[in-house]
């Protein structure tokens, strides 16, 4: 009976706790979705090679999570499953997006469809001011020129790149990702999307915020200046990659200052991660000496970074190594936090993780996680051999995974 009566009070105080939160002024929202970014690139996880400073400023004053799992090792479908709060391959994406051919050989869609459920459509309907900022890679560029507009999946206002519909001119001068033609350079870019998106959240204090900031560091090619435009041997190498990867933490360093000019940290929620590990990793430093890399389902591949700071409601300086979280996970999460709706009529792969996130309590997983990634040159051709799906349950059982996995007919199809 005593024991019961605990678990209740325990139970209680919870629900207590997040309806404590929700009543408080709703936190603007932003994501910041690091492009290629390992584990291992800030020096507030690894053993010190490289040094992040403002970005272990972040997580100093947050929370830092050392299982978080994107939902694909490569850009498009992590990006669906970010968005959307179900398993990438639900909506038929199974790898980066192309041209047409090559999405057709990947058995994939040329787009993420705009009736697909986003975390923008459910917090626009709760009363947010939306704004999707900086690389998209969800459908348009290339040869896709009949991709839906951003608008089309919640946001408000956008700011785009060449992978994706309407690219912004300033930075995308020719056909391609960048150029040396480019208005705003390829060192300047991450400056520019932080400009962006402080100019937003200044014009929108009336409301409660919520962006996407998608910078596209730190892919490669790294060029730190002009200078390095003639020696594209220099481009993929570790020096390169340390100047780009301090300018980049810089700007996330101004970020946060910018947010408290503004008024709004101590009602910012600020979750900071990347789409998929790193590639080259640099003999695995990029990875933490975590076995694959992008492009691979091993931990190398799929296991980020992840921080989230909410100044005053999270508790600072807290590591948690128990919580198991995918990007999938975020949708339902955030619209618990922000009191928003999940959109009806879809079964979402993700779940309310909102208490780890908030630093309340560790959260055991009660859904599997599910990667399933094989169908470019980078692994196995489903058309000539059998492609691997893995699904992980639970969540770790002392050092291990529980892990099942299912070979796929050579028929599955869209």
């Amino acid at each position: 009976m005593n024991k019961a009566i605990l678990l209740l009070t325990a139970c209680t105080g919870l629900v207590h706790t997040m309806d404590m939160i929700a009543q408080k002024q709703r936190p603007n929202i932003v994501i910041i979705y690091t492009d290629d970014m390992g584990i291992g690139d800030l020096s507030c996880y690894n053993s010190g090679w490289v040094a992040t400073p403002n970005i272990d400023k972040l997580a100093s004053q947050g929370l830092k999570f050392n299982h978080y799992y994107t939902s694909s090792p490569v850009s498009s479908p992590s990006r669906v499953g970010l968005t959307t709060g179900m398993f990438p391959t639900e909506w038929g994406i199974n790898t980066f997006l192309h041209e047409r051919k090559g999405n057709a050989d990947c058995e994939q869609c040329d787009y993420l469809d705009s009736d697909a459920p986003t975390m923008a459509k459910s917090l626009k309907a709760a009363g947010y001011a939306t704004a999707h900022i900086g690389k998209w890679h969800m459908g348009g560029g290339r040869d896709v020129g009949d991709a839906p507009q951003i608008p089309k999946y919640g946001f408000d206002e956008y700011v785009t790149t060449y992978e994706g519909p309407d690219p912004d001119p300033l930075i995308t001068a020719s056909n391609w990702i960048w150029s040396e033609k480019d208005s705003i350079q390829r060192w300047d870019r991450t400056a520019y999307f932080v400009d962006k998106t402080l100019d937003y959240l200044s014009r929108h204090k009336d409301k409660p915020c919520f962006v996407n900031l998608w910078p596209d560091d730190m892919h490669d090619p790294w060029i730190p200046s002009s200078g390095f435009y003639p020696f594209s041997e220099t481009w993929l190498t570790r020096n390169n990659f340390v100047a780009v990867l301090t300018q980049y933490d810089k700007q996330i360093g101004r970020l946060m200052e910018g947010l408290g000019r503004l008024g709004i940290l101590e009602n910012t929620l600020v979750i900071f991660t990347s789409d998929n590990d790193a590639l080259p990793t640099f003999d695995n430093a990029r990875t933490n000496g975590l076995r694959g890399s992008k492009n691979s389902i091993y931990e190398g591949g799929v296991n980020m970074p992840f921080i989230v700071s909410w100044p005053g409601t999270i508790k600072a300086g807290e590591t948690d190594n128990e919580s198991v979280i995918n990007a999938v996970d975020l949708y339902p999460s955030l619209c618990r936090i922000a009191g928003a709706k999940l959109i009806d009529g879809f079964e979402y792969s993700g779940e309310d993780m909102s208490q780890a996130l908030l630093g309340i309590k560790t959260q055991k997983r009660t859904k599997d996680m599910m990667w399933d990634f094989g169908r470019n040159k980078y692994s196995i051709n489903p058309r000539k051999s059998n492609a691997v799906r893995i699904w992980v349950s639970g969540g770790i059982i002392g050092s291990y995974w529980s892990t099942r996995t299912e070979r796929i007919s050579n028929s599955t199809t869209w």
